[in-house]
């Protein structure tokens, strides 16, 4: 806000001090009100305004204007209009003083927003009392379409190959308008409509609607126009600018075709290896995108490679011509391809360089297993035994083993296909111990040792150094005593030639000898009496083999030599006897005898005591005892003599015995001595017998039988078959048979070694030497050999080897070992898309070598598809569904052939089939999408694009073109290209004569013999384009209006109107209040409606009903008399009314408040006095409203008054539904509302005085163009008010005995109504004065 100053010489003198104070705080006040309402003000005014034009602004521009003050204030422009442009006036309305700039009169210049679109004006407000206010006004200058777009370049020249896609942007013009926003907006088009090209209207862009033929046409002069879309509108035919455009149509052969090899690793074993994939395309269309040819212009000078072409696409396969020796390519090979279209001229696609490394035969990379085999054989191996087998890694198709020829070699051979090594002679009496061997294999060359050791086998037996041993031996010989020692040796190695000595006899001999020397020694003391005198028996020797040793004997013969060396020994002892006194001499009272084993008879007997009286006598050889002298000569009377008697061989005595003889008086029987016997004779006799028989025994002995030399007998087979049958899959290890065999020797002339001789082609069967077990060696395959007849030879370990042999007969059973093999490795073929159900395609082979169901095959197909099937048995691939190239042009199918084996796993292989479909013209054209809508502007210029439309047609060739047609154009309003489908506008579309189109489309193949169509629809919706020119404009730029307060609900306070020159809607007017002071409190019709009238139809008690019609005032609220009859008052209000019933206490509702739920509706019951009932119900969207009557009123219900207001005398409202609904019932008469403003409250002046309106009239154009005017209301004062005193209670006092007319107290009162002043005011006392002491002043 611009600060305001006095202006010079304004100031006035005042003669005191406070007189001065106070003028000078009231002159302030003044300069503080004294003001614009704002500090800057934005207005608008259009360009080439006419003289005397205002501008607008949003808001008002101006001071306002104080209640008491008389202000006349000026407005002058001070600076910012240069050029004399603008001239400001000052328009004084109730409170306020606008401020109003407008353009100059005479030859003022024109206002031009291309010279300057903005003005800042300073504008000074002048009082008459020389106050002033400053304010800036921005005008700012609105644009107007006055200027034409201008080409730049006006020329233009392209180049379109006939190739270009259809839609493709082949050029673009351009244009310029210096107008702004919509007054810059042009359009671009064709001066005649050509086929070939459209131009987009607003981008300029020019597009290709149809293939060009460089034949028919190879230029085209096109006039392109920019108009300004101001054209229509303002009804200017007028061009505005033109652009020439020449386009030149040329053949381009414009791709060449694009290579792309990728080269493969196939497998050797492959039957038709595929080395490389190549792939061409050309972007071209027609010849100029087909390829003549897929060559290898370099790389293979031997033409070893070809290249197969796919049966539909452009990829090739590259694969030989011949069997290629890849090792004269070590490197590999370096192939370049290239291609070439058929275009005028022709192009050649990029040189692309392929180098194929392909691998090795797996014969040159393989090597043995091992550099150096090591293995271990026995010595008595018999020949044919399996010792090692070798092999190269990894394993080549075919090889040729084979021996260097060596010393060592003589005694080996070697399988020449499965490396198996064997024995080819007996090794037992070479006594060589390692054997060398250089393996070969011819075709690679490789060499490989094999070290062959030796196995000591036991084959020696051990020898005596002599043929026999005799030796002789005293039987005194001590215990322990080495009597001999013999001594053999053994040549074998090891354990086996270790020996051990043991004597074998069956008889228990006297003698044991040492196991390791060889010592025979005396194991008990010897005696010639009791023992044998020679002893012959045999010495063996052992070795330590296994699993038998090898033994010999010898026999050794020791003769015992006696010695006296056993004392005689007595055959009774202990003797004790009596004799009589009167024995007789001479006579043998005992005899005694004892035996001497050495020598029999030489025993010598003696009395060595107890004879020392000489009494008895004792015969040395018979040892008879008799009496010497007579007893009694000796006077011996009674007594007993002990004799010592002892027993002699010349050499030892025995032991001394003791005979006791007692003498005793009387006569004595004979034999009345008793001994202890000693079973001496027994002992020797024993002896003698044990003798008698060892020397039995010994000569059964005596002839020596070598039972462990001789081989008797020869290993026989026991239960051998002649013919077994082994399943091919048995694993390597598994046993097949074991060989039975029996030899009756024992020993190792009873050992039995078993070797397959022959028969053994493949190795495939190897025997455990000593168990005899055949079992697998190598796989065995019956698809290579099915039966063996196998040599199976046993031989002896003895001296002489005897041998034996038989042939068994190993057939091979066969198992499901094999896949089936297809005879391809894939499969290729074509079919027709409409080829019927159950065609057969192709017939799939396969071959299993197996036998049986082994070998059976079955087909079946993994690929789920429902298209095609196979036969299971045959493998003739079969059409099985409806076919369609379109939605799948190939299929790839995976079949498998499997076996039907019932044993084990079924074997099975898979192959593919790739199935191309032969195209067939069966698919009509569709539409992408379904459906088109598009909206367009009216005022779009013929031959511009609205829509392209798309078809998708899957068939090849002359089935997949397309051509478009109309089958509604709307009398040739739109056109389609035949061939591009682009629609076209081709006369000017009217929105105000059609706003939507519906197009019928149909696109048509060109197959045959059938063409294919489609329909589709294009929805044009007609946009319709600002029309409107004119603004509505109201004939006053401010209004002023009255209105008394408390005036009812819906009083109408002043009518502004409006016009606008434009026609249909767009001069359609919108009232509406959006600013001011007034806001909310008043309202005003928005536009032009039609009302209808009310129809009041009440009914009494009984249901009969009374009816009234009334012509109402458009929106007043008061009844009009009727009729001389009584008439029912019936008022009509409009939407958003807000009604009241003066002093009723009546409520009414507006359309937006929501009722009560009693009122959907309810029934106003009468009071006593109430004799009618009705419904009532909300209304949308008018009311109607009537009064019943109460009492003894005037049934009517509306009284009128001086003033014009109606006075209710009833309290009751109905509200009923429209016109439409038949309880109001009614007519429908038009009724012109042009911007009545109505109150929507009650108004009270003493509250506000005044208000303030802004009123903007709005057209209905697309682009609403819109009016204000300032309406100043004033409330006009109505007595409404009682005076009011200052205190509601006086509490004044006064002296008793006071004089009449003394002053008690001064009530003080004043009236709110702006109209009363206090002069006006009465005063009187109107209770509690009855004895009238008191009296008021009526005026003060």
């Amino acid at each position: 806000m611009a600060l305001n100053r006095f202006p010079r010489g304004s100031m006035r003198t005042c003669p005191t001090f406070t007189l001065a104070l106070l003028h000078l705080l009231s002159c302030w006040g003044q300069l503080q009100e004294f003001q614009f309402t704002s500090s800057v003000y934005n207005a608008t005014i259009y360009e080439n305004s006419a003289a005397r034009s205002y501008v607008r602004s949003v808001v008002k521009m101006g001071v306002a204007l104080p209640q008491s003050s008389s202000w006349d204030v000026k407005y002058f422009i001070e600076s910012g209009d240069d050029e004399g442009l603008f001239q400001a006036e000052e328009y004084a309305l109730g409170d306020f003083c606008f401020l109003r700039i407008r353009t100059s009169g005479g030859s003022s210049a024109i206002l031009n927003r291309e010279v300057q679109d903005n003005y800042t004006l300073s504008v000074r407000a002048l009082e008459k009392d020389g106050l002033e206010a400053y304010t800036r006004v921005s005008v700012q200058i609105l644009d107007m379409n006055d200027l034409r777009p201008l080409f730049s370049p006006t020329t233009y020249t392209v180049t379109v190959a006939e190739s270009t896609p259809l839609g493709a942007s082949v050029a673009r013009v351009t244009a310029t308008d210096a107008d702004i926003g919509s007054n810059g907006e042009f359009y671009y088009f064709f001066r005649e409509v050509v086929e070939h090209f459209a131009v987009h209207p607003t981008s300029g862009v020019v597009s290709l609607t149809a293939k060009p033929n460089a034949d028919e046409i190879r230029r085209f002069d096109l006039e392109v126009l920019a108009v300004d879309r101001g054209t229509k509108v303002y009804g200017n035919n007028g061009v505005s600018s033109t652009a020439k455009l020449m386009i030149s149509i040329i053949r381009v052969n414009e791709y060449p075709p694009t290579l792309n090899a990728v080269a493969l690793v196939p497998s050797l074993s492959d039957k038709e290896p595929v080395y490389a994939v190549v792939t061409v395309e050309d972007s071209d269309e027609g010849p100029n995108g087909e390829i003549e040819w897929v060559a290898i212009i370099a790389g293979d000078p031997l033409e070893q490679f070809v290249l197969d072409r796919a049966p539909l696409g452009n990829e090739y396969r590259l694969k030989t011509s011949e069997p290629v020796d890849w090792n004269t390519f070590p490197y590999g090979c370096n192939l370049t391809f290239q291609a070439k279209d058929r275009g005028t001229p022709p192009k050649f696609s990029n040189t692309q360089v392929l180098q194929l490394l392909v691998k090795k035969p797996a014969s040159v990379l393989a090597k043995f297993e091992r550099d150096i085999y090591r293995a271990t054989i026995s010595e008595i191996a018999p020949p044919g035994t399996i010792i090692q087998t070798v092999g190269l890694n990894p394993k080549p198709r075919s090889v040729s083993y084979g021996l260097s020829l060596t010393s060592d070699s003589f005694y080996f051979s070697v399988n020449a296909f499965t490396g198996a090594i064997s024995t080819a002679r007996p090794l037992t009496l070479l006594g060589q111990q390692l054997f060398e061997l250089e393996v070969t294999e011819a075709m690679s060359s490789l060499r490989a040792k094999v070290l062959i050791s030796v196995e000591d086998a036991n084959d020696n037996v051990p020898t005596f150094t002599q043929a026999s041993y005799e030796v002789f031996v005293n039987e005194s010989a001590s215990v322990g005593s080495v009597i001999l020692a013999v001594s053999a040796v053994d040549d074998d190695k090891g354990e086996n030639g270790c020996i051990t000595y043991s004597i074998a006899s069956l008889q228990a001999l006297p003698f044991t000898i040492d196991q390791d020397t060889g010592e025979l020694k005396t194991s008990k003391e010897l005696d010639f009496e009791s023992f044998l005198e020679v002893y012959v028996f045999a010495v063996r020797v052992s070795d330590w083999g296994l699993p038998y040793r090898r033994e010999n004997e010898v026999n050794v013969t020791v003769r015992i030599l006696n010695v006296n060396d056993n004392p005689p020994l007595f055959e009774r002892v202990s003797c004790k006897g009596m004799i009589a006194r009167d024995f007789p001499v001479g006579q043998t009272i005992i005899t005694m005898s004892a035996v001497d084993v050495d020598e029999l008879g030489l025993v010598k007997y003696t009395i060595l005591a107890g004879n020392e009286q000489d009494l008895f006598s004792l015969n040395p050889d018979s040892g008879m005892l008799s009496l010497r002298r007579s007893l009694v000569a000796a006077n011996v009377k009674n007594g007993v003599f002990s004799l010592m008697i002892a027993a002699s061989d010349g050499e030892i005595f025995s032991e001394p015995t003791f005979v006791n003889v007692s003498v005793v008086r009387g006569r004595m029987p004979s034999k009345s001595f008793n001994c202890r016997d000693t079973k001496v004779a027994q002992k020797l006799a024993e002896k003698l017998l044990k003798k008698a028989s060892a020397i039995g025994k010994s000569k059964v002995e005596e002839v020596y039988t070598d039972l462990y030399s001789i081989n008797r007998q020869t290993p026989q087979f026991e239960a051998f078959p002649s013919d077994i049958a082994v399943r091919e899959d048995l694993p390597v290890g598994s046993s097949v048979i074991k060989v039975n065999t029996n030899d009756g020797d024992t020993g190792f002339n009873g050992r039995v070694l078993h070797v397959i001789s022959d028969g053994n082609t493949d190795s495939c069967f190897n025997i455990d030497m000593e168990s005899g077990l055949i079992y697998i060696y190598q796989p065995l395959d019956r698809e290579r050999s099915d039966r063996y007849l196998l040599n199976v030879t046993v031989y002896d370990m003895g001296l002489p080897q005897r041998s034996n042999w038989r042939l068994l007969t190993v057939n091979i059973e066969d198992v499901n070992d094999n896949s089936p093999q297809f005879s391809l490795e894939s499969y290729t073929v074509v079919v027709p898309e409409n080829s019927a159900v159950g065609t057969e395609v192709i017939e799939i082979t396969a071959l299993d070598l197996d036998l049986g169901q082994n070998g059976e095959v079955a087909y079946a197909l993994l690929t789920s598809t429902p298209l095609f099937g196979i036969n299971s048995t045959t493998g003739w691939v079969y059409v099985s569904g409806q076919l369609d190239r379109e939605s799948m042009p190939d299929v790839t199918l995976k079949i498998e052939a499997r076996d039907k084996a019932e044993r084990g796993n079924q074997k099975f292989s898979v192959t593919t089939l790739k199935v191309y479909l032969g195209d067939v013209n069966d698919s009509p054209p569709m539409f992408i999408p379904r459906s088109y809508s598009c909206r367009v502007l009216e005022d779009l210029p013929i031959g511009t694009v609205i829509t392209w439309l798309q078809t998708q047609d899957p068939d090849l060739g002359a089935g997949g073109r397309v051509r478009y047609s109309l089958a509604d154009d709307f009398n040739g309003t739109f056109v389609v290209n035949v061939g591009s489908g682009a629609v076209k506008v081709a006369k000017e579309l009217d929105f105000e004569k059609q706003q939507l189109y519906n197009l019928s489309v149909v696109a048509e193949d060109c197959g045959l013999p059938v063409q294919l169509r489609s329909s589709s629809y294009v929805e044009v919706e007609v946009i319709d384009v600002n029309e409107n020119l004119n603004e509505p404009y109201f004939s006053e730029f401010a209004a002023r209006a009255t209105v008394k307060e408390n005036s009812r609900l819906g009083t109408s306070v002043v009518q502004v109107t409006a016009k606008d020159d434009d026609k249909g809607r767009d001069g359609v007017i919108r009232y509406s209040i959006k600013a001011g002071s007034g806001l909310g409190r008043f309202s005003i019709d928005e536009e032009t409606v039609m009302s209808p009238v009310a129809r009041v139809r009440a009914a009494d008690e009984d249901g009969l009903p009374t009816e009234n019609q009334n012509a109402l005032s458009g929106g007043h609220g008061r009844a009009r008399r009727g009729s001389s009859e009584a008439p029912e008052p019936s008022f009509i209000f409009k939407v958003g009314a807000t009604l009241s019933a003066e002093d009723s206490g009546c409520g009414f509702w507006s359309p937006t408040t929501n009722l009560p739920t009693s009122m959907h509706p309810f029934s106003c019951r009468r009071s006593s006095v109430v004799g009618l009932k009705c419904r009532c119900r909300m209304i949308w969207p008018f009311f109607c409203a009537g009064f019943l009557e109460q009492g003894s009123r005037d049934r009517h219900g509306v009284t009128q008054n001086g003033s014009g207001s109606s006075s209710v005398t009833s309290p009751a409202l109905v509200l009923v539904e429209t016109p439409n609904e038949s309880v109001c019932g009614g007519t429908v008469v038009s009724t012109k509302m042009n911007g009545v403003i109505y109150t929507t409250s009650i108004l009270d002046c003493e509250t506000q005085d005044s208000y303030w309106l802004t009123v903007y009239a709005t057209d209905r154009g697309v682009v609403p163009l819109s009016a204000s005017v300032e309406v100043f209301v004033q409330v006009e004062d109505v007595n409404d008010n009682a005076p009011l005193t200052s205190d509601p209670v006086y509490h004044p006092f006064v002296m008793e005995n006071s004089p009449k007319d003394v002053s008690v107290v001064r009530v003080q009162a004043q009236d709110p109504d702006v109209t009363s002043s206090a002069n006006r005011l009465s005063y009187r006392i109107t209770a509690g004065n009855p004895q009238n002491f008191f009296t008021i002043n009526s005026k003060t």
